[in-house]
């Protein structure tokens, strides 16, 4: 059997009706355009599937796909009519009882002039070579002009109130699986799916790998999906499908993968190449599907793949044959693929992990317990930075100032500031000044990142730390009201716990080996920065070193550590007896570097 090349026409109203309908309310409007032309697109595929199914030597099981889907598009071309119908019924007028009673409503004539539309469509291509249909073709735009006319007049008598229409209600019968499918939506346990579309090679998988290692994605293929559905459903070819259906069985398909997996936030799949279904599934998930198309140039996609380019241009005609390339009209973000892994990257994960408004809590120095000459000196940088304007988005002092834990002559100022890449040098020459202004009393240490590097989640563990505080409302010194954060959850922290311990570790034991009275204060506060890093891979966070270092000493198979508080080795550190603390030190730094040793052996 020889198919019809060309997508069929459109269904074109008749004026009469046409303006009756563009009095409705601009939303009923808009359903109605919906309705018509989905029932268009499912009569088409109607007329294509039961042209298919008569096709000599078609096997069983294809038949049985065929029946299948007539079925479901039937099922379909009813609920569309019932729809419009549903919105057109506020066009009738206050209609007398006795008033002549039509055969049919307005949907259904519309139904009929959609069918007799594509009648016409497919008669006039057969008749380049059967003379019985091109003489059929004249009488078939007759009878389309004949019920434009009717419809036209049937549309004014329902709007006068001098005819009637039955109930639309067509009370149709597929089957309970069908009417059940009909009814899908989204499971309250399917949060986020992804979708990536996009021609060969513009790195469609590349994103989805990418989004599955760093953001802890489950990925998924749409073919291997439907295969799924088709395997569950007993299915030979669910391409054969309308693309409301196929859209169904995706769901289901997530769904199933959701209500099994609980702990899955997120789900990426790829690739896709049909824009008619992942149309359908866009209705039917809403905003839980977000749709990204990857674009890149042809000479750009032919150099990654390292394919000949008449390969990749053969590639590209099967998917744009599909539809492919239409889905950037659909996307809800388009990226452009030509450019560098890192941009791409940064795109990906404002996508898959977005932002937050930053609802943070400002106070001042003096409000963190701070000495006076230090606050003073604090308050006057965080002055100084503010009259960058905009380019400053924040200043926040972490680590002991917001535990309240701060010791003069121990402790270090740990400053995050957040800005834009242009003021860098500016902050850098405000920081000379803020340590001159606190000589003795404090070393500062800078953390200076721009917000896209926090969007993009460019984090080191430290600084994913240190928004973690705070999102738990930890005091910041200054914050633009418009500032956005990546939210970091505790699952975050502990697998940035495990990336920074290593180094940690091995730094320790540099110092232990180098170990000397002037190395007490490095040493202790990596024994103490280890012990946090442990608890919070465990799941257990704790603040102040004295706390961490108690809590350390629970964890299996570690002695229990017999050290001085914070405030005596301080203490000792300021007055210069270091040697005898030291000495209490040691012990629990080779405690914990054997322990250590010992739990990565086994």
């Amino acid at each position: 059997m020889t198919s019809i090349a060309g997508n069929p026409p459109p269904l074109i109203l008749p004026p009469g009706f046409s303006r009756a309908a563009a009095g409705l309310p601009e939303k009923d409007l808009r359903r109605l355009d919906d309705a018509i032309t989905r029932l268009h697109a499912v009569n088409a595929r109607l007329w294509k599937t039961e042209d298919q199914v008569r096709a000599t030597g078609l096997p069983a099981e294809r038949v049985a796909d065929c029946k299948r889907e007539i079925d479901q598009l039937n099922a379909e071309r009813n609920a569309l009519a019932e729809r419009a119908d549903e919105v057109l019924a506020p066009l009738a007028g206050a209609a007398h009882a006795e008033a002549p009673l039509h055969t049919e409503t307005l949907a259904s004539v519309l139904d009929r002039l959609s069918v007799l539309t594509l009648r016409i469509w497919h008669s006039a291509w057969a008749s380049n070579r059967d003379d019985l249909a091109k003489r059929r073709v004249p009488a078939l735009h007759r009878q389309r002009d004949e019920l434009c006319a009717a419809l036209d007049s049937l549309t004014a008598e329902v709007i006068g109130g001098t005819r009637r229409l039955p109930l639309p209600a067509r009370y149709k019968l597929y089957g309970v699986d069908d009417a059940a499918a009909s009814e899908i939506t989204p499971s309250p346990r399917l949060a986020r799916v992804i979708a990536f579309g996009g021609l060969s090679e513009c790195g469609k998988s590349t994103s989805a790998e990418f989004v599955q290692r760093a953001c802890g994605a489950q990925r998924f293929k749409i073919g291997y999906l439907l295969r799924q559905a088709a395997a569950r459903n007993g299915l030979a070819d669910p391409y054969a499908l309308s693309p409301r259906r196929q859209a169904e069985l995706l769901l289901d398909e997530l769904n199933r993968f959701a209500d099994a997996h609980v702990h899955t936030r997120l789900i990426t799949i790829e690739s896709v190449h049909d824009e008619a279904s992942i149309l359908e599934l866009k209705h039917l998930m809403g905003d839980r599907l977000l749709i990204v198309y990857l674009d890149a140039p042809f000479a750009v996609r032919v150099n990654r793949s390292g394919m000949a380019a008449h390969a990749v241009a053969a590639k590209d005609e099967i998917k744009m044959s599909r539809g492919a390339h239409q889905v950037a009209a659909l996307a809800d973000h388009l990226i452009d693929n030509s450019g560098s892994i890192i941009d791409l990257r940064a795109h990906l994960r404002r996508i898959a992990a977005p932002p937050i408004p930053a609802k943070l809590r400002t106070t001042t120095p003096y409000g963190l317990g701070l000495p006076g000459p230090v606050a003073a000196a604090t308050s006057d940088f965080a002055d100084g930075l503010r009259s960058y304007g905009q380019a400053l988005r924040l200043v926040a002092l972490t680590g002991s100032p917001g535990e309240g834990n701060w010791i003069a002559g121990w402790s270090d100022l740990d400053l995050l500031v957040v800005a834009d890449h242009s003021i860098a040098a500016q902050v850098g020459s405000a920081l000379n000044h803020y340590q001159q202004a606190l000589g003795d009393a404090a070393s500062v240490g800078l953390t200076l990142a721009t917000p896209d590097e926090l969007l993009a989640r460019r984090l080191t563990p430290r600084v994913a730390f240190a928004l973690h505080q705070l999102q738990a409302d930890r005091p910041v010194l200054y914050a633009d009201p418009l500032l956005e954060l990546p939210h970091i959850t505790s699952g975050e922290l502990a697998l940035a716990a495990v990336h920074e311990l290593p180094q940690v570790i091995l730094t320790m034991r540099r110092l232990r080996a180098e170990a000397g009275p002037h190395h007490l204060r490095q040493l202790y506060k990596h024994l103490v920065l280890a012990c946090r890093l442990l608890l919070r891979e465990h799941g257990i966070c704790k603040t102040g070193p004295d706390q961490i270092l108690a809590a350390a000493s629970q964890l299996p198979g570690l002695p229990a550590f017999r050290l001085p508080t914070l405030a005596d080795t301080a203490a000792a550190w300021r007055e210069g007896d270091r040697e005898h603390t030291l000495a209490l030190l040691l012990p629990a730094v080779d405690a914990l570097l054997a322990w250590y040793a010992t739990q990565l052996a086994a």
